[in-house]
């Protein structure tokens, strides 16, 4: 990291956590990572000589995959990308894909479908209640270990706001028995939980929220080197651009519908990448360490026009429901293996973010973990046998990348060893838990 030897003034990282406010306002513009609030090697806070916190992301994509488009044929380091997993060419270093665990506590007896049961196995490793999770879900557990000390424990994100299902279909954090934590679907809102409330002309955006904090932000400047300041400048130019595309989203994009409606045929990627970018703000910004990222809802009726397909829907394709013309479960596979490309592209998006941002040494990205996971592994089949995720990041340097490794463990193992070993969060146990994962540290 260039110039930090020369930083006139440290930064306290206290001021770093409170950005630029306004006596009496609710308004907050949180700072960027600064040369100034590092020691000379750029390994730590400077005031006190800190560690830099890590962050964690848990990452959903709702109806699972098709496993030959999905799943590389190969173990190990040498293995190809497949297509649907082609958007993340780039990180092929940066993540480490797990296949072949086990989800058993969606086998379990009782009420709901196979979607209810895999979604509340999938996230808390309990089985379903009838009504939701039977327990508190991986980010909650982590992040009552090491959120306590940011503004917000934990955010809740989510992208497709179609209305259909029960609660476990919609929400995919739980705080406890029966205790969802619904994501926040709507960019303006996700805006306002960060910045803060706003008077109603920048509402309509007649100004910007950064009008209020201006000569604080001029004050700030005075004391920060070239470098710094540039950054800061970038900082700004990043919510005003945020702001503006808020602003530019249509009106209707606010109200939820069911889903025989046009509810889903509104333009979710346009809205995932707004919401990866407020998400990478608030982790850049330190406002949270913990985040869920529920991109499609389970067992999700979203049509895809940006890809061309809107004769079905999202579940539909997953069962080989396509036009009548078509050979039936080829052509519905062949659609998954399009949707399964764009969740990859949007999770590629949000890596490519956080990996823009300097942190010291490292970026963002390299001081996160982000773990992507789907309800069942062959959508098709409602399978939870042969589950895959994808472990993102570098949160500990001892974390394996580079490398596809077929295990034999559950869901919860794996969860229970990024918990411990990655992130240190020390939850010492999780439903369905029996072991740690050999591999996946060095």
């Amino acid at each position: 990291m260039s110039n930090i030897s020369t930083r006139p003034t440290n930064i306290s990282r206290r001021r770093f956590l409170s950005g630029a406010t306004i006596a009496g306002s609710a308004i907050r513009v949180g700072l960027p990572p600064l040369a100034a609030m590092f020691n000379g090697n750029g390994t730590a806070w400077a005031a006190g000589q800190s560690k830099i916190e890590t962050r964690f992301v848990l990452w959903f994509n709702g109806n699972g995959i098709v496993e030959k488009y999905w799943i590389p044929s190969e173990t190990g380091r040498d293995f190809s990308m497949t297509p649907c997993l082609a958007p993340l060419e780039t990180f092929k270093e940066d993540i480490h894909i797990v296949t072949g665990l086990d989800n058993p506590a969606a086998r379990m007896p009782g009420p709901g479908n196979d979607h209810h049961r895999s979604m509340s196995a999938l996230m808390s490793g309990t089985q379903f209640t009838g009504r939701g999770a039977g327990g508190p879900s991986i980010d909650q557990v982590i992040a009552q270990k090491i959120g306590g000390t940011s503004r917000f424990r934990s955010l809740q994100i989510g992208v497709s706001q179609e209305s259909f299902g029960e609660s476990i279909q919609r929400n995919m954090s739980w705080a406890g028995y029966d205790r969802p934590l619904p994501p926040e679907m709507l960019p303006h809102k996700l805006f306002d939980r960060l910045f803060g409330a706003r008077e109603d002309g920048w509402v309509k955006r007649k100004h910007s929220i950064l009008d209020a904090v201006r000569e604080d932000l001029a004050g700030l400047k005075k004391n920060l080197g070239a470098e710094d300041t540039g950054k800061v400048d970038e900082h700004l130019q990043s919510i005003r651009d945020m702001e503006r595309a808020i602003d530019g989203l249509p009106a209707n994009y606010r109200k939820v519908e069911q889903p025989d409606y046009d509810g889903d045929m509104k333009d979710w990627p346009r809205i995932a990448r707004l919401q990866s970018d407020l998400l990478t703000h608030a982790f850049a910004s330190r406002q949270t360490r913990v985040a869920s990222y529920m991109l499609t809802k389970c067992q999700g009726l979203s049509r895809f026009p940006w890809l061309g397909y809107t004769h079905g829907r999202h579940h539909d394709y997953t069962h080989g429901d396509a036009p009548s013309n078509s050979p039936g479960k080829l052509a519905g596979q062949r659609t998954m293996r399009d949707i399964c490309h764009w969740h990859a592209e949007e999770f590629a998006y949000l890596c490519n973010k956080l990996r823009s941002i300097n942190e010291g040494e490292r970026t963002v990205f390299d001081n996160t973990c982000l773990l992507y996971v789907h309800e069942h592994a062959e959508a098709n089949d409602h399978k939870n046998n042969g589950m895959a995720a994808i472990i993102a990041g570098h949160a500990n340097p001892k974390l394996v990348t580079g490398v596809h490794s077929k295990m034999t463990g559950t869901v919860a193992d794996l969860y229970l060893t990024v918990a411990d070993d990655v992130m240190h969060a020390d939850i010492q146990k999780f439903p369905t838990a029996t072991q740690k994962l050999g591999g996946l540290t060095s």
